[in-house]
C-alpha cells in the first residue's frame, strides 16, 4: 500500500529546486529531487500541454527509492529554450536532447564525491509526447538505459498503424490535423487567458478534483511564456512533416506500460500486441482514470513504480487504494 510519504508533493512549482542543463545546442530547465550523490538517474519526460510540474507526485517517490530525479521542461516548454524552426522539433532532435541530459548527469556523477564512472542505473519515464520520445530513445539505443516506463502513449509502431487506417483512433486524433494550420491553433489556445490549456485537463479528467484552479493556472502561465505555444505545437507539425524512419527493432529494455483506461485521446486498444514488440513487458491498466494518469491517480502510479523498480511482483492497479 502506498504511504502518505509517497505522495509528498510541492503544489507550488517555485518550491522545486531547478538547474539549467545544456544539451544538444540548447538549454533545458530541469526540476530536481533526490540525493545529489546518487548515481541512479530517473529522467521524467512530460507531454502536451504539460511541463515538468506534471511529475510533482512522482519526484519524491522516486527520490525515496534512491534516485536522483530530473524532470525537464522539454524544448519549447516552460522555462526551457524554444527554437523557432519546426525542424528543430523533429524526433531526431528530441531524442538527442535526452542523450545530452544523460551525458550531463554522467559527467556530473564522475566529478562528484562518489566518482568512479557513469550512472549505476538510468530509468527513463515518459507520458504522452514525453512517452513517445522515450520509446524512440530506447528503440534507437542512443545511450544505455536500464528500464523504461511509458504512460498513456502506445509503441510508435502501434500508433503509426492506427493513424494509417480509417478507424476510431484517427477520429480521436483530429486535433493533430487542426494543429497543422498556421496561426489558427495559436490563437485558439491563447484566447481567454489560455482557457483551452486548462480545459484540456479539466474536461478529460475523470476525477476533476485532481485539477483545481491552482494547478490549471500553472499550465496556463507556462503556455503564456513567449513562443511557448508555437513550440508546443511544433511537436505535432514536425511529426507530420518529418516522419520517423526508425525500423522499430524488438525492444530489449525492461518496460512498464501504465495506462489510464478512460483516456479519450488514445484508445486502450492501442496497447494490443505490444508484447510482440517488447521482450520484457509489464502492462497495468488503471480503471476510472483518464489520459493524465500520473496526476489523476498518483497513489496508484507511485505504488506501481515502487513495486516494479523494487523488483517486487507488480500489483494490479485495481488492488491499490486511491485517495
Amino acid at each position: 500500500m502506498p504511504t502518505p510519504e509517497n505522495l509528498r508533493v510541492f503544489d507550488d512549482p517555485s518550491r522545486f529546486d531547478t538547474v539549467e542543463v545544456p544539451t544538444n545546442g540548447i538549454r533545458l530547465r530541469v526540476r530536481v529531487a533526490g540525493p545529489a550523490t546518487s548515481k541512479k538517474l530517473a529522467l521524467c519526460l512530460h507531454g502536451f500541454p504539460e511541463n515538468s510540474y506534471s511529475w510533482r507526485y512522482q519526484m519524491q517517490c522516486l527520490a525515496d527509492l534512491g534516485y536522483r530525479v530530473w524532470a525537464p521542461d522539454l524544448r519549447g516548454y516552460g522555462a526551457s529554450d524554444k527554437p523557432r524552426r519546426i525542424a528543430d522539433y523533429r524526433i531526431q532532435e528530441l531524442v538527442l536532447d535526452v542523450a545530452g541530459l544523460i551525458d550531463h548527469f554522467r559527467e556530473s556523477a564522475a566529478r562528484g564525491p562518489q566518482s568512479g564512472g557513469g550512472p549505476e542505473e538510468v530509468v527513463l519515464l515518459g507520458h504522452d509526447w514525453g512517452g513517445m520520445v522515450a520509446w524512440h530513445f530506447a528503440l534507437r539505443r542512443l545511450r544505455k538505459i536500464d528500464r523504461l516506463v511509458v504512460m498513456n502513449i502506445p509503441h510508435p509502431r502501434r500508433m503509426a498503424q492506427a493513424l494509417a487506417r480509417l478507424g476510431p483512433q484517427l477520429r480521436r486524433s483530429w486535433y493533430i490535423f487542426l494543429f497543422q494550420l498556421p496561426l489558427v491553433p495559436e490563437r485558439y489556445l491563447a484566447r481567454d487567458d489560455y482557457h483551452a490549456i486548462g480545459a484540456a485537463f479539466a474536461s478529460m479528467a475523470v476525477d476533476k478534483s485532481r485539477f483545481p484552479e491552482s494547478v490549471l493556472r500553472v499550465y496556463r502561465e507556462a503556455a503564456a511564456r513567449p513562443r511557448a505555444i508555437e513550440g508546443m505545437l511544433a511537436y505535432y507539425r514536425a511529426a507530420l512533416r518529418y516522419p520517423s524512419t526508425v525500423r522499430y527493432p524488438r525492444l530489449q529494455t525492461p518496460t512498464l506500460l501504465v495506462w489510464g483506461e478512460d483516456d479519450t485521446a488514445l484508445g486502450k486498444e492501442l496497447t494490443d500486441r505490444t508484447d510482440e514488440l517488447v521482450e520484457d513487458l509489464t502492462v497495468r491498466f488503471i480503471p476510472r482514470c483518464s489520459h493524465w494518469v500520473q496526476q489523476e491517480a498518483p497513489e496508484v502510479v507511485n505504488a506501481l513504480l515502487t513495486d516494479w523498480l523494487g523488483g517486487k511482483e507488480v500489483r494490479e492497479a485495481s488492488a491499490i487504494p486511491r485517495g
